[in-house]
């Protein structure tokens, strides 16, 4: 098993991961398979992420402090990264490298209105690198409301994404953990309503457009074929991973301004 924790974690449905999607290979380098560890250096979640730059990777808050089960659940102060196209030989079955691999370490950040009781109203986090991942590409911020703009135009195109992640393999009825990245299709299907509020948005998550599911979180929702990350997969509405999934917006405010303000020597720009 991946450690009673860790296999706890992914049980408790706020970690989700690609589904019906194909093996991503070298098309998304910059995506990278991440466990989080809690002082104990004891696994607490499996994620996905996006370098944003050689030194910066964007992902979900709750693979570091998931949503309460019990009283003393654990929260995570550390990370490890991998950004091999399948990691299935650098990870043992205690969640920790096997030293086949080169992942590199690093220290989380949550931004800074994250609860973990209402993990789905700022389900954001970043992690600084000890050193740098240089990659030919890098994943992109979307300017603010750009996905607004996409709703108003769904009646003249379909607005779909480009998921890309690492997960379990089955989930029913034992959980299989799968290390390759992953990458899928899935379209808009839900914006700017009572259930999604104006944080999180609704995608497909079926067999002909792939989607998401239980075991891994954080990974991007590339808009279109771009590079520009439109959202972090942060939440399943089922534990059979059919239907649809949900997505947490990267394009509001708050958070561009947060990763701007606190990163920008990291992100290699200029404030905003």
């Amino acid at each position: 098993g991946l450690g009673d924790v860790y296999k706890r974690q992914i049980v408790a449905g706020t970690a989700v991961a690609i589904v019906g999607g194909e093996p991503d290979g070298d098309g998304h380098p910059h995506v990278g398979l991440m466990i989080t560890y809690d002082a104990n250096d004891t696994p607490v979640q499996q994620c996905s992420g996006t370098l944003l730059s050689s030194r910066i990777f964007l992902t979900a808050g709750h693979c570091f402090k998931p949503q309460a089960q019990t009283p003393d659940e654990p929260t995570a102060v550390s990370a490890t990264i991998w950004f091999e196209s399948n990691a299935q030989s650098c990870i043992d079955d205690t969640g920790h490298p096997t030293g086949d691999c080169k992942p590199v370490s690093g220290t989380p950040y949550l931004h800074p209105d994250y609860d973990r009781d209402t993990f789905w109203l700022h389900d954001l986090a970043v992690v600084i690198l000890g050193r740098p991942s240089k990659m030919p590409v890098y994943g992109t911020l979307p300017e603010e409301g750009v996905l607004d703009e996409m709703a108003n135009q769904r009646g003249q195109q379909e607005v779909w994404f480009t998921a890309v992640g690492y997960g379990v393999e089955q989930v029913k009825p034992d959980i299989i953990a799968n290390f390759v990245r992953m990458v899928a299709y899935p379209q808009l299907k839900q914006i700017n309503n009572a259930y999604t509020g104006d944080y999180s948005i609704v995608v497909s998550s079926s067999a002909s457009t792939g989607g998401s599911c239980l075991g891994d979180s954080g990974g991007p929702n590339f808009i279109g074929d771009s590079n520009i990350i439109g959202g972090v997969t942060s939440f399943s509405k089922n534990d059979n991973c059919g239907g649809t999934s949900g997505v947490y917006r990267v394009d509001r405010a708050d958070d561009l301004g947060w990763l701007y303000s606190e990163f920008s020597r990291e992100l290699g720009i200029k404030k905003k």
